[in-house]
C-alpha cells in the first residue's frame, strides 16, 4: 500500500465535512520544515527548472514563485476540465500550539468562516457557493489548510476571498462562544462517544511524552472549556504571516495570469516576521510502555506502535533514509489488499485461527515530527488480546526472519506507482500534494523522486528494518477492553 502522504490526526469543520476526526494514520510529512521562501526569489514566475528554493525539476509541470512578502505561490495548469483548485496551506498545526492552547489551531480554522469588516458572518461560504464552488478547510497536527475548488473563471474573486480573511479576520467574542460550543460538542461525538478514537488519544499521549504530537488536534475538552478570544486572536496574528503561507492553484489556469491575480490580492497584506518555532525534543524510549483503556465496546481493539525514522528529504541517501523507504513498503506488504499478510493471517485465518475482524499496518513516512510504525487490531470475539499481540509481532518476525518475496515487493512498489498515476486525474489531488511538499521544505517533484528512490529499496531493506526498529523497547502498546470486562 502507498504510503499516504498526509498529515495524521486531522480535524475539520463539522459543520462542512462529516468524517471531521479521521481515523488516526502516522503523521507522513515529517521533519521540522523550512520557515518559508525568501522575498529574494520574487521576481517574476519561475519555471519548473529554475534554481530557486522549492523549485521543481525539470519536467516538471509546476511553476513556484514567491511575493515580496514572502508568501509562496505554486501554480501547476491542468486544462482538462475548466476548473479550479485553490489552497492556502499554513505552516502551523496543532504542534505549534502551547499545553494551555490545546485546541486553538482548528479552533482558529472554525473562526476563519466568522467574517472580516466587508464579508460578514456566513458569507463567505455562501459567496464561494453562488459561484458554483464549494469550500472547506482542515487542520492536523502539522499545518492548516483552506481549500476552495469553482470554476476557473472565478478564481480572482475566490482569491481576494481568501486573502481577505487571512488578514482581515474579524469576529465577535459572542461568536467565539458560540463557535466552541460546536467544537466542544463536535470533541463530545467524535472523541468522547467513541471508545476507539478515545484510544488512539490515550495512545499517542503515552507513545510521546514531550512532543506536542502528544496532544489532540481537537484539543483536551478542558483546554477548549477554559480557551478565550485573546489566545485565539493572538495565535492567528502570531501564525497567519505570508511568510508562513503557500497559495496553490491548480487547474485551467495561465501561471502568468495567476502570478498578478497573487500579487493583487495577497501581495498587498504587509511581511510580518515569524516567531520562532522551539523544538520539543522527544527522550529516548527505554522500555515498553501499555496503556489499557476501558469504554463502552464489545470487541476489544489493539494498538501496538514502535518509534521508527522518519524520511527528510525525498534526495536523502543515508541509512535512516534507506530505513524510512523500506518501512513505508513493509508497511504495503502487511496491509495492501485483501490479500495482505496482515489480512490473510490474523482475519481470514489461513494459519489456522481467526484472531481479528479488521487489522491495518500503518507508516506515515514524513511529518513535521517523529514517526509511529503502527498495527493495530479489532479483536475477534472469543480471543484473548494477547493471541493478538503474538501474532502481530510474529508476522514482523516472519518478515524479519525469512524476508519478502521479490514480486510481493513489487507489487507495493506498483501500488504506490498506480496511485501517484491516479492522482493526476483530481487536480484537489495534486493540490494537496503540491501544497505537503512545500510544508515539508521539498521539491514540488518529491512524488517522482521517491518513486525513482522506492525502486533501489530491495528485499534485503526490508528485511534489515524489521529486525531493526521491532523490539520492545521501542513500543507502546494500547488496548481497548469493554467495561466491566477482564
Amino acid at each position: 500500500m502507498r504510503a499516504l502522504l498526509s498529515f495524521g490526526g486531522v480535524a475539520c469543520r463539522s459543520v462542512r465535512i462529516s468524517r471531521g476526526w479521521w481515523r488516526v494514520w502516522s503523521a507522513v510529512l515529517l521533519g521540522v520544515f523550512a520557515l518559508g521562501t525568501s522575498a529574494a526569489a520574487a521576481g517574476g514566475v519561475q519555471p519548473a527548472d529554475a534554481a530557486v528554493p522549492g523549485a521543481s525539476v525539470p519536467g516538471a509541470r509546476a511553476q513556484t514563485f514567491a511575493l515580496a512578502n514572502g508568501l509562496t505561490v505554486i501554480v501547476q495548469p491542468d486544462r482538462r476540465a475548466p476548473t479550479a483548485v485553490q489552497m492556502l496551506w499554513l505552516r502551523v498545526g496543532a504542534m505549534d500550539e502551547t499545553d494551555p492552547e490545546s485546541g486553538v489551531a482548528h479552533v482558529l480554522e472554525h473562526m476563519m468562516f466568522k467574517g472580516t469588516p466587508t464579508v460578514p458572518e456566513g458569507e463567505y461560504s455562501r459567496r464561494i457557493a453562488a459561484l458554483g464552488g464549494r469550500d472547506n478547510a482542515f487542520t492536523s497536527r502539522d499545518v492548516t489548510a483552506y481549500h476552495v475548488q469553482l470554476p476557473a473563471e472565478y478564481l480572482l474573486e475566490a482569491l481576494r476571498l481568501e486573502a481577505d480573511r487571512f488578514a482581515h479576520n474579524t469576529w465577535s467574542d459572542d461568536a467565539l462562544r458560540r463557535e466552541l460550543a460546536v467544537v466542544q460538542e463536535e470533541r463530545r461525538q467524535r472523541i468522547e462517544d467513541e471508545p476507539v478514537a478515545q484510544l488512539y488519544e490515550q495512545f499517542f499521549a503515552t507513545a510521546w511524552t514531550a512532543h506536542p504530537y502528544r496532544r489532540p488536534v481537537i484539543g483536551w475538552m478542558g483546554n477548549l472549556q477554559a480557551l478565550d478570544a485573546p489566545t485565539v486572536r493572538a495565535f492567528h496574528q502570531r501564525w497567519y504571516v505570508p511568510g508562513n503561507a503557500a497559495l496553490v492553484v491548480v487547474g485551467d489556469v495561465d501561471p502568468v495570469q495567476v502570478r498578478r491575480w497573487a500579487e493583487e490580492t495577497f501581495g498587498a497584506l504587509p511581511a510580518r516576521a515569524l516567531p520562532p518555532r522551539l523544538a520539543d525534543v522527544e527522550p529516548q524510549q527505554r522500555g515498553l510502555r501499555r496503556i489499557e483503556w476501558r469504554g463502552r465496546t464489545q470487541q476489544p481493539t489493539l494498538l501496538m506502535g514502535w518509534r521508527v525514522p522518519r524520511l527528510a528529504h525525498p534526495d536523502a541517501d543515508d541509512e535512516s533514509a534507506r530505513d524510512a523507504l523500506a518501512l513505508a513498503l513493509m508497511a504495503g506488504a502487511l496491509d495492501g489488499y485483501r490479500g495482505a499478510r496482515l489480512e490473510r493471517a490474523l482475519v481470514q485465518g489461513q494459519g489456522g485461527t481467526r484472531l481479528a475482524d479488521a487489522v491495518g499496518a500503518s507508516y506515515g513516512l514524513a511529518s513535521r515530527g517523529p514517526q509511529l510504525f503502527v498495527l493495530s487490531a479489532t479483536v475477534r470475539a472469543g480471543t484473548a488480546v494477547e493471541a493478538v499481540e503474538a501474532a502481530l509481532k510474529g508476522e514482523i518476525a516472519r518478515i524479519a526472519r525469512d524476508g519478502l518475496d521479490p514480486a510481493e515487493l513489487q507489487r507495493v512498489k506498483n501500488q504506490w506507482t498506480a496511485s501517484a498515476v491516479f492522482d493526476r486525474d483530481s487536480p484537489f489531488a495534486q493540490a494537496r500534494e503540491l501544497g505537503m511538499h512545500w510544508a515539508l521544505g521539498w521539491p514540488l517533484d518529491a512524488e517522482a523522486r521517491l518513486l525513482a528512490r522506492l525502486q533501489t529499496i530491495g528485499v534485503e531493506d526490508v528485511q534489515r528494518v524489521a529486525r531493526r526498529y521491532f523490539v520492545d523497547e521501542q513500543l507502546t502498546v494500547g488496548v481497548l477492553r469493554p467495561e466491566g470486562g477482564v
